[in-house]
C-alpha cells in the first residue's frame, strides 16, 4: 500500500529547565534522544529579572522555575554537546532577552558556529509582562527600545532568528477573552512594528523581512471550536495588517507564524489525571486546521498544578505530541474546516470584535499608553474575575473541581511529594559558589571595559546587541548587565489593574460575608484591613489580584502594591498601614524560604500576632511545615471558592482580636 502524503509535523518541544545548567543540559539531551525536535528553555526568576544568584532578591528563587544563567560559562554548560548551528531553540526570556541572546550567540561562537546560522526565538515580549507575567524591569519606552534593537540587529546578523514572540499566551492565563487575546496581541505587534519602522537605521526594503520574522506565542484553551476560530481569525488579521498597514506584498512574508503552549490556567489540582485529556483536546485546537496550524508546540505536564513536573511527566507530554503527529491522519489532509458555516461565522465574529478592541487601544495612543493608563490590565482583571465567579457559582463547570467531585484516590499522586520534581535547596548555594569561582578567574579589566562600552553605546543611542555580545565574551554577569541598564533607564512598577473600590455584593453568600466584615470592623473600631503581598521575584499576580478584588467585594480595605516585594517591605507595610491580616501569594516554589522570612521580619517588628495566610502551588508536606511555623491557612489551586476564603479570613481576624 502506498503511504499517503503527509505534511511535515510542527516543531515538538517541551518547556524545561531547573536547578543548574548541568542538570538542565542532561534533561535536554535526554528529551532530544526521545524524539523532541526543538528546545524550549525555561530560565529561573533571577535570570529573567536581571539578578545574579547572590543578590538579596534572588534568595529562595534560584533554579526553582527554570535554569539559572549568570554568564557565558553557564550558557556553554547548558548547551554542552548540543550544536547550536543545528538546533532550533526557544528562549523564554523577556526583560533580559538581549542579554540571553548575546550569551547564546557568544556560546555559538565558542562552538565555532557562525551566529548567522542560528535558528530559534527569543520571546522578548516585554509589553505583555506589564499585563500578566510580571518579569519586566525597565519602563515601557526603554523596553520597547530594547525590543526594536534586537529586531533591527537580527534581521541581518542572525536572519533566521525570530527576535520577538508576540505572546498572547499569558494574556489568556490572566483572564483574557478570545477577543481580548487577539486584540491586545495585535496592538502589541503594531506597537513594535511602528517603533521599528520609525527608526533611522531601518531601511525601507528591510521591513518585509522584519515583518516576516515576527512570530507569535498563543494559548490553546479547552473551548475547542473557539480556539480553532481564534487561530484562523489571527491568521487573517495578521495578513490584513501586513498588506494594508505595512505594505508587505509578498504573501510568504505575511504568514502568521506562531507557536503554542496549551492552557495551564485550566489544569486542576483536584483529580489531576483529568488534565491529560484536557491537554490532548487543547492540542487539537491548534493542529487540526491546516491553514492555521501551529509551527511549534509545547505541552504542560499533567501535574503542573501540583508542582514542577518530573522527566517522566515531560516524556508523557512529549509522547502526546508524537502520537498526534505520527499515528493519526491529521497531517494527511487539506484544511478540514474549510467551508464550515459554524467555523467561518465564529471566525468572522472574533475578527471583527478584536479589530474594534484593537482600535480602542490604538486610538488611546497604542500599547504603551494603554499600559500606563491601566486600560488593558483592568480589562484583564475584570475578565478573570468574571471567570472565577462563574466557577464559584457553578455556571462554569470544571470537572473534579466544582462538578463530579466524587473520586477514587489517584494512583498518579499516591507517591505524595515524589509525584513532582523537588528542586534541591542546595542548588542556590551551588550556583553562588559557581558564580564566585567564575568571577575569580575572569579578567577584571576586560569586564570593566565591556561594561563601560555597553553604557557608552546605549547612552549614545546605539544598538544594545553588539556591546552585549562583547560583554558576554568578557565575562560580564547577568546582574552586571542588568544593573548597567537599570542605571540608564531606571526601573518601573506597572499599575495593578485592581480598581480602588469593590463592587456591590452579588450573591447571598457574598452579602453574608460582607455583613460579617461590617460587624468585625465595628468591633475593631475601623475597617478590617488586608495586606496582599507578593514576596520575591514571582510576577504571576493573577491570584493576588483576585484575592484583592474579592476582599474589596466583601467590604475589606485592601493594601496591594503589586509584585516583587522584599520580606522587609511587606513587614514594613504591615506596620505602616496598620493591617489586621496578611495574605502572601507565591507560585515559584520559594514559599519555604520567603514565607519564613516574612514571619521573622514581622516578629522583629513586634507584629508576630498578625494572622498570615498563604496561597500558591504548595505541596501538602510544605503546607504542613508552613502551618507549624505559624501560618494560619494555606490555600492551593483547589481552593476556588474565594468567598469561602474571605469568610475564613474574617474568622481569623475576629479570633485574633
Amino acid at each position: 500500500m502506498t503511504a499517503p502524503k503527509r505534511d511535515r509535523p510542527w516543531l515538538i518541544r517541551t518547556y524545561s529547565g531547573h536547578s543548574s545548567a548541568r542538570a538542565s543540559n542532561e534533561l535536554y539531551r535526554a528529551n532530544l534522544a526521545k524524539g523532541q525536535t526543538g528546545l524550549s528553555v525555561a530560565f529561573d526568576l533571577p535570570t529573567q529579572t536581571g539578578y545574579d544568584a547572590d543578590h538579596p532578591l534572588a534568595r529562595g528563587e534560584v533554579g526553582k522555575v527554570g535554569v539559572p544563567i549568570a554568564h557565558i560559562d553557564d550558557m556553554s554548560q547548558l548547551f554542552d554537546q548540543i550544536p547550536l548551528a543545528k538546533m532550533n531553540s526557544n528562549l523564554t526570556i523577556n526583560a533580559t532577552a538581549a542579554w540571553l541572546l548575546a550569551l547564546y550567540a557568544a556560546t555559538a561562537e565558542r562552538q565555532g558556529a557562525d551566529p548567522a546560522a542560528l535558528q530559534g526565538t527569543t520571546q522578548n515580549d516585554i509589553v505583555k509582562e506589564y499585563l500578566s507575567r510580571g518579569t519586566y524591569v525597565f519602563p515601557p519606552e526603554a523596553s520597547l527600545r530594547l525590543i526594536t534593537d534586537m529586531v533591527t540587529y537580527t534581521v541581518d546578523a542572525i536572519p533566521k532568528w525570530n527576535p520577538v514572540n508576540i505572546c498572547s499566551y499569558h494574556l489568556q492565563e490572566a483572564g483574557a477573552t478570545p477577543v481580548q487575546e487577539i486584540a491586545y496581541a495585535m496592538a502589541n505587534a503594531v506597537g513594535v512594528l511602528d517603533a521599528v519602522r520609525a527608526r533611522d537605521d531601518v531601511p525601507e526594503d528591510a521591513l518585509p523581512r522584519i515583518f516576516g520574522r515576527i512570530s507569535f506565542f498563543l494559548n490553546a484553551g479547552i473551548r475547542f471550536v473557539e480556539e480553532v476560530c481564534k487561530c484562523r481569525a489571527m491568521t487573517a488579521l495578521w495578513d490584513d495588517l501586513g498588506r494594508d498597514r505595512y505594505g508587505i506584498e509578498d504573501p510568504q512574508m505575511r504568514r502568521f507564524r506562531y507557536g503554542v503552549q496549551v492552557n495551564s490556567l485550566g489544569l486542576t489540582e483536584a483529580q489531576p489525571e483529568n488534565n491529560v485529556i484536557r491537554i490532548v483536546l487543547e492540542s487539537l485546537g491548534v493542529t487540526l486546521s491546516k491553514n492555521a496550524r501551529t509551527r511549534s508546540l509545547q505541552l504542560p505536564a499533567w501535574n503542573e498544578a501540583l508542582g514542577l513536573p518530573r522527566p517522566w511527566d515531560q516524556q508523557w507530554s512529549l509522547r502526546i505530541q508524537q502520537i498526534l503527529a505520527y499515528e493519526t491522519d491529521l497531517l494527511e489532509h487539506e484544511d478540514i474546516f474549510e467551508g464550515s458555516k459554524v467555523i467561518e461565522a465564529r471566525t468572522r465574529s472574533l475578527q471583527e470584535e478584536a479589530l474594534a478592541e484593537m482600535q480602542k487601544v490604538l486610538d488611546m495612543g497604542g500599547v504603551v499608553a494603554a499600559i500606563d493608563n491601566a486600560y488593558m490590565k483592568q480589562r484583564l482583571v475584570e475578565s478573570h474575575t468574571a471567570r472565577l465567579r462563574a466557577i464559584e457559582s457553578g455556571d462554569l463547570k470544571v470537572v473534579g473541581v466544582n462538578a463530579f467531585t466524587e473520586t477514587e484516590p489517584s494512583p498518579l499522586t499516591a507517591a505524595g511529594s515524589d509525584s513532582i520534581l523537588v528542586v534541591d535547596e542546595g542548588a542556590e548555594r551551588e550556583q553562588i559558589e559557581r558564580l564566585d569561582a567564575f568571577r575569580s578567574k575572569r579578567n577584571d579589566a576586560d569586564v570593566k571595559g565591556a561594561i563601560t562600552n555597553l553604557r557608552d553605546v546605549l547612552k549614545n543611542g546605539g544598538n544594545v546587541m553588539p556591546p552585549s555580545i562583547r560583554a558576554a565574551h568578557a565575562g560580564v554577569t547577568t546582574g552586571e548587565w542588568a544593573d548597567t541598564l537599570r542605571d540608564l533607564f531606571g526601573e518601573y512598577r506597572a499599575p495593578t489593574g485592581v480598581t480602588a473600590s469593590g463592587r456591590a455584593a452579588t450573591s447571598a453568600t457574598t452579602q453574608a460575608v460582607r455583613a460579617r466584615v461590617d460587624a468585625v470592623s465595628e468591633k475593631l473600631g475601623r475597617r478590617l484591613k488586608l495586606l496582599v503581598g507578593k514576596p520575591g521575584l514571582d510576577g504571576h499576580s493573577n491570584g493576588a489580584e483576585q484575592i484583592a478584588v474579592a476582599a474589596r467585594d466583601v467590604g475589606m480595605e485592601v493594601v496591594y502594591d503589586g509584585i516583587r516585594l522584599t520580606p522587609e517591605e511587606i513587614a514594613a507595610s504591615a506596620r505602616d498601614e496598620g493591617v489586621h491580616v496578611i495574605g502572601l501569594s507565591l507560585l515559584s516554589g520559594s514559599h519555604g524560604v520567603l514565607v519564613l522570612d516574612v514571619l521573622k521580619r514581622l516578629a522583629d517588628l513586634g507584629l508576630g500576632d498578625i494572622p498570615v495566610v498563604v496561597g500558591g502551588i504548595i505541596p501538602e508536606a510544605d503546607a504542613s511545615e508552613l502551618r507549624e511555623a505559624g501560618v494560619q491557612r494555606v490555600y492551593t489551586p483547589k481552593d476556588f471558592d474565594l468567598t469561602r476564603i474571605m469568610g475564613e479570613i474574617v474568622d481569623l481576624v475576629s479570633d485574633a482580636d
